[in-house]
């Protein structure tokens, strides 16, 4: 019970040290946004979906969704954070398929976070350098299929099968709101995949849980909400390897993300979303190997933007 009581303490006096016993009373007051800004698009919707290559499994039809992309911000004097999640899950549903009628259609797991330390003139408030370190994770939430034939199908992905991991240090550049820019020359990427079937196909070794590599990253990431009711994100991120027997330096993961939102009549959404990625350890049973995934999804529904 000592020990329990000690950490406690400690946890409250570190927690006390980061925000500043100037901001004990910003609960009751709202200087807190001085420092935090909580922004984000909550929703569900109906909506067309159309996989080219898509490793994780999927189909072309229509389907229900929901989503959540929420991004936190911190900043007081030099020091910066950003976290993100940006997430979604669907299903569809078809009469003419003879076997397995429901079937996953959606399904993504990305979080970030980013901590900076400003080292450019506190003076120039839209133009800032940062150096920072970044974690990230991408996986799935559940079984995805192939389905090869009507009646059969083909397990290719499931939870932590795969799912990336990775820590990096390097330097952020970001211009006002709106532009982030971020290079990491020491970045450590960890490649799970728990289904010891499945790890051929995703670049681990049959005997191994992971596979952990060494590299360096680049990042790009835009947020738009000049106009009423319309947000736009992207994030742009390539990742090579230094050493690593089946994936050369210079030979690029590349993934791509776009949200295009616009609400209108105060809770109705249109928004298109793709996904695009390249991973040359990700390989496909049939030739050629190495392919482009692509997925985009367009669709209509309610949504609740903050």
């Amino acid at each position: 019970m000592k020990k329990v009581t000690i950490i406690l303490t400690i946890l409250c006096f570190s927690l006390l040290n980061l925000f500043g016993t100037e901001e004990q009373d910003s609960l009751k007051t709202s200087k807190w946004e001085e420092y935090w800004k909580l922004s984000g698009l909550v929703g569900l919707k109906v909506s067309q979906t159309h996989l080219v290559n898509w490793a994780a499994g999927g189909n072309s039809n229509f389907s229900g969704v929901s989503y959540v992309n929420i991004t936190l911000d911190y900043k007081k004097k030099r020091h910066a954070w950003t976290t993100n999640l940006d997430t979604d899950f669907g299903a569809m549903y078809s009469s003419d398929f003879q076997s397995y009628k429901w079937r996953k259609g959606n399904d993504k797991l990305n979080f970030f976070s980013t901590y900076g330390y400003e080292i450019s003139p506190t003076e120039n408030i839209k133009s800032m350098w940062f150096v920072a370190m970044n974690a990230s994770f991408k996986s799935q939430y559940t079984i995805g299929y192939e389905y090869p034939a009507d009646l059969t199908r083909k397990k290719v992905s499931d939870w932590l099968s795969p799912s990336y991991t990775s820590v990096s240090v390097g330097i952020n550049w970001k211009w006002k709101d709106l532009v982030s820019l971020y290079y990491s020359p020491i970045a450590g990427l960890v490649t799970s995949c728990t289904d010891s079937l499945l790890r051929h196909s995703y670049g681990v070794p049959v005997d191994k849980p992971a596979l952990i590599s060494l590299g360096m990253t680049f990042r790009a990431g835009i947020t738009y909400s000049g106009v009423k009711n319309l947000k736009i994100a992207t994030n742009f991120v390539l990742y090579t390897p230094y050493s690593d027997p089946d994936q050369k330096f210079g030979n690029f993961n590349v993934d791509w993300d776009v949200v295009i939102a616009y609400q209108f009549l105060k809770v109705l959404n249109v928004s298109l979303t793709t996904n695009l990625k390249y991973h040359p350890k990700i390989l496909f049973p049939e030739k050629p190997f190495r392919r482009i995934q692509f997925q985009e999804v367009l669709g209509l529904g309610v949504a609740y933007t903050f």
